[in-house]
């Protein structure tokens, strides 16, 4: 019930419409907390807006949440309403009993369900003129529950300047987003990237394109790649391995002009498949939910594939070389994450401080001997992880998945191949002295390799 094209004009007059459903029939006041749960669709980047105009602390989620996901999250963040459609409907019904601060349900669908508001209805006879509630800088607008890639979900809050300020930059220098450019970001809804959608392209002027796409799909991204005029392209590393397998000769990209890659590292064997097939290099950059992006490849930057690039305009970035447990540290704030810094400015991502690997005194990061072993025609992913043993006290492990023309192949000579494989593409130490062949990796929703899990997993054997 929303247009498929909707101009700056147009999403102003609807998201002040969405502003008074807020805050006239769902009675929420600035400062309030909602749920939303919602697919790639118009009406999510609406409510983003009309949260903003009435001070609602907006808390997105993906639709893949479970209903205990969902109870978790209206439990921790005593949300007073809760936004999605009819695919997560049941799942909030279920546990709606045990959330005390829930006073409303609004469904976005063309149909109705009992015990719940009607978006549809509700916007189509809500005014169009709308006062937007007094907020200062610092006050909170979201809140974004982490991907869990080493724990529970914890909440990120983000203020009203934090994300505006952060992301101007990110979409003027990293994404080289102008008026004239159309923008596709495949970014699940329920993860901070997706704000990219909003701050970083709407504040300097861009067209969003929206697919609504429920499972990353190869085929239907190279379909709207080719068909689209989309100029600039940002998906996360796992979906472009994704997309050079699926490599069509027919596919032509005639308007793409600029690619970036978040979320986790992209390995550099990527990169140089998709430049030699599109001619363009994928801008690698590193962030957190907490501080959007820290590091980035920028525009005119020369590109070192395996680099996440320079820090970002306004960030001091340093790399502390032990584990720590506190996050912010005098002036800076620690991530968790390990990286190092070369002569010319440039950070390399090695990995989660408790990811990185003590092999008899060497200090091994996973994804330098993940992207060795992805250099490798036979090797689809794979995750690298600590593994004890009791000689060198941990030795690499890797788990492999196999592309489909290898995976009928003799596990035995596969492992040794890939292990020569990987004691010439890099330091011979780093290869992996055990080797384990599965048929996928565990994932968060958001697509990160739990590595965790597998170690957990792996240690527990012992």
């Amino acid at each position: 019930f929303i247009p498929r094209f909707l101009h700056f004009e147009e999403l102003g007059v609807l998201s002040r419409k969405a502003a008074n459903v807020l805050s006239g029939a769902c009675s929420l006041q600035c400062g309030d907390r909602v749920l939303l749960l919602l697919p790639r669709i118009p009406e999510w980047w609406l409510l983003n807006v009309a949260c903003m105009r009435t001070g609602t602390v907006l808390i997105p989620g993906t639709q893949q949440l479970t209903a205990k996901d969902i109870l978790y999250r209206l439990q921790k963040s005593k949300a007073k309403g809760i936004i999605t459609d009819d695919s997560v409907a049941s799942a909030v019904e279920s546990v709606e009993a045990d959330c005390q601060s829930l006073k409303f349900k609004l469904l976005v669908s063309e149909g109705h369900r009992e015990g719940w508001l009607s978006f549809k209805d509700l916007l189509k006879n809500a005014p169009s003129d709308h006062q937007c509630a007094t907020t200062k800088s610092q006050h909170p607008m979201a809140i974004y529950f982490t991907s869990g890639t080493t724990g529970a979900p914890k909440m990120t809050e983000h203020s009203h300047c934090s994300y505006g300020i952060g992301l101007t930059v990110s979409g003027r220098y990293w994404l080289n987003l102008t008026s004239s450019d159309i923008y596709w970001n495949t970014s699940d809804t329920g993860w901070a990237k997706a704000a990219w959608s909003i701050f970083s392209a709407w504040s300097q002027g861009a067209c969003v394109f929206v697919h609504k796409m429920p499972q990353f799909s190869p085929p239907a991204v190279l379909e709207s790649l080719s068909r689209y005029p989309i100029t600039v392209f940002c998906s996360a590393p796992t979906a472009y391995r994704m997309l050079v397998q699926h490599q069509l000769p027919s596919c032509t990209f005639n308007s793409l002009r600029h690619c970036v890659s978040a979320g986790e590292p992209i390995n550099p064997e990527v990169m140089a498949k998709w430049k030699a097939w599109t001619g363009l290099d994928i801008h690698e950059s590193y962030g957190q939910t907490e501080t959007v992006l820290v590091c980035g490849n920028f525009k005119g930057m020369e590109i070192k594939p395996g680099s996440m690039g320079k820090p970002s305009p306004g960030y001091d970035v340093k790399d502390d070389p032990e584990k720590t447990k506190a996050t912010v540290r005098g002036d800076f704030y620690v991530t968790g994450d390990r990286g190092l810094m070369d002569d010319n400015g440039y950070f390399w991502f090695v990995g989660r401080a408790d990811d990185v690997i003590n092999s008899a005194g060497y200090r091994i990061g996973p994804f330098e001997v993940e992207s060795a072993l992805i250099e490798h025609p036979a090797v689809a992913e794979s995750a690298v992880v600590s593994s004890p043993d009791p000689i060198r006290g941990e030795v690499v492990k890797a788990f492999v998945v196999l592309t489909p023309n290898y995976i009928s192949h003799d596990p035995e000579k596969m492992m040794k191949e890939l292990q020569d494989h990987v004691k010439k593409a890099t330091a011979p130490y780093k290869y992996p002295r055990k080797m384990e062949f599965v048929q996928e990796l565990p994932k968060t929703i958001s697509g990160k390799i739990r590595r965790t899990e597998l170690r957990q997993k792996e240690w527990r054997r012992y």
